[in-house]
């Protein structure tokens, strides 16, 4: 990029963020407080489609989240545009496919900002319609500019440049360095005189590693995650310095919570969007003293639990603040689930009968329906419609669709995958989106229109041995009739060559800008 990070500022980019009407400027912000609701999005971390009670599940208990799914609306084919964290937050912040973009994929704890600060958000498009924006929890969309973030000074651009009013953030993933959390920019607790380092390439510093002392570990690794040791816990890549910074993985859930229920709190007198990212299911998975062993399902089951106090403790907040009733929640997951993503936790040895992706076959990583078929819930009370829709919807809707509701006009160029569905986000509509786009993590693209599937052909790896998921990759497309074949058993492209013919040619022109 070839613009100066450090000047981009929101009034910079207002030529891309239209009003349809002069005369609404004036009066947007009084309307908003008076009509639009608080907006809560809700976007979990590796939690699969069958991990709900109220998706199915018959060996873990959520019912924070059937509450909500009790008073809200419930889709049962809700895709996120990847089955990897990165992309899909990407395309669900912009309206834009990830992999139209280079440096998409899975980012490095040390990656640099991957959203351009030109590039009108979600979060922009909500503040330009008065609300307060924050983004607490997950991120993993990169900071700083190239090479990388400058950890130890106020670190820009991050999420204030691309719409966010406050932040309260993990860096990338809690299985990445660096451990520590980054408050509006800054590394929070550092000291001055213990400065973080961080090296993706080479090992720095003295800091024990995994692989040199496993005796030091209280969750050991089983496939990579062997360098630098945190809280008794080896990560992927290795750091050094900011002691007083680090985190402790069990309180990781109070405290992003903590920080949303503050953000609520404060900003109950006007509307706000939270962008609440939590790091419940992915790895490590090490919860709090309060759920540990309770599940019975080892580890990951334990931290569903605790996601699920997670989304308790929210709705407690929005009562006692008399905030039910005027906020919009969206309650999803990032990709689908795995169960072996790197420490032995016991999630594997302990999962029993329950299963993660429910019916759907493959898992996060994957091209099959497992990978980005997740969870969606969308309460608002009085207005979403209560129930179950069997509408076929994408993240990457979002964006147009929030605008559309608040009247905010978009010029062409925002949001180029993302269309207005706001009808079949209430529930008022349950006709499908005209086609989802899946991506997996080898890059192979899938598409889905009137319930044929399409997943193009790939001479990439099949199998990870490892997580002991199959990415879909076959040097033949496949063709699967997912109302008749929702776990993808049967190949039918032979059975209906002209259907394979018509999804490919419908694949290449989405791909090339349709």
């Amino acid at each position: 990029m070839l613009h100066n990070y450090y000047k981009i500022s929101f009034m910079t980019r207002i030529p891309y963020l239209l009003y349809p009407a002069a005369g609404l400027c004036v009066g947007l912000f009084s309307v908003a407080d008076a009509q639009q609701p608080n907006v809560i999005l809700i976007y979990t971390d590796d939690l699969g489609y069958g991990d709900l009670s109220c998706y199915g599940a018959q060996m873990v208990n959520t019912p924070h989240i059937d509450s909500l799914a009790a008073i809200g609306l419930r889709f049962t084919q809700c895709y996120s545009t990847a089955a990897t964290s990165t992309p899909s937050r990407y395309s669900l912040l912009t309206g834009e496919y990830a992999w139209r973009r280079d440096n998409t994929n899975i980012a490095p704890g040390d990656a640099c900002l991957i959203i351009d600060p030109d590039k009108i958000t979600l979060a922009d498009v909500m503040k330009k319609a008065g609300y307060t924006t924050a983004a607490i929890g997950k991120w993993h969309l990169g900071l700083g500019a190239s090479p990388g973030p400058e950890w130890n000074s106020h670190i820009v651009p991050g999420p204030a440049e691309i719409g966010f009013d406050y932040s309260y953030l993990i860096p990338a993933t809690g299985d990445r360095v660096p451990c520590v959390y980054v408050e509006n920019g800054r590394i929070v607790n550092l000291d001055p005189a213990d400065p973080v380092k961080i090296s993706y390439t080479e090992k720095i510093g003295n800091e024990p590693t995994g692989h040199e002392h496993p005796e030091l570990l209280k969750q050991r690794p089983s496939h990579g995650h062997d360098q630098t040791i945190i809280n008794g816990i080896s990560r992927i890549g290795y750091m050094t310095g900011g002691k007083s910074a680090r985190w402790i993985d069990e309180d990781m859930a109070d405290t992003l919570t903590s920080k949303a229920k503050y953000f609520i709190g404060k900003n109950k007198d006007h509307p706000f969007f939270l962008y609440f990212a939590t790091h419940d299911i992915h790895v490590p998975r090490v919860v709090h003293a309060r759920f540990a062993g309770k599940s019975g399902l080892g580890a990951r089951g334990d931290a569903i639990l605790q996601l699920d106090w997670c989304v308790g403790e929210l709705m407690k907040t929005l009562r006692d603040n008399k905030l039910e009733k005027n906020t919009l929640i969206i309650f999803s997951s990032d990709n689908g689930p795995v169960v072996d993503d790197g420490y032995h936790d016991q999630s594997a040895e302990l999962l029993g009968g329950h299963k993660p992706a429910g019916p759907l076959r493959g898992g996060k990583y994957s091209a099959f329906e497992a990978g980005t078929r997740v969870p969606f819930i969308v309460v608002w009370p009085g207005t979403v419609r209560q129930g179950t829709t069997p509408a076929a919807f994408s993240q990457i809707d979002l964006l147009r669709s929030f605008a559309a509701f608040l009247n905010i006009q978009l010029a062409d160029s925002v949001g180029s995958d993302s269309f207005n569905h706001w009808s079949q986000l209430t529930g008022n509509d349950t006709s499908d989106r005209e086609f989802i786009v899946q991506q997996s993590v080898t890059m192979t693209l899938s598409v889905i229109q009137n319930d044929w599937k399409y997943i193009e052909p790939s001479s990439k790896t099949n199998y990870n041995p490892d997580t002991k998921i199959e990415f879909g990759n076959t040097p033949e497309p496949k063709l699967y009739h997912l109302s008749e074949d929702i776990s993808e058993q049967n190949n039918v492209t032979k059975k209906f060559p002209e259907k394979t013919i018509e999804l490919a040619r419908l694949l290449e022109s989405i791909r090339n800008g349709r």
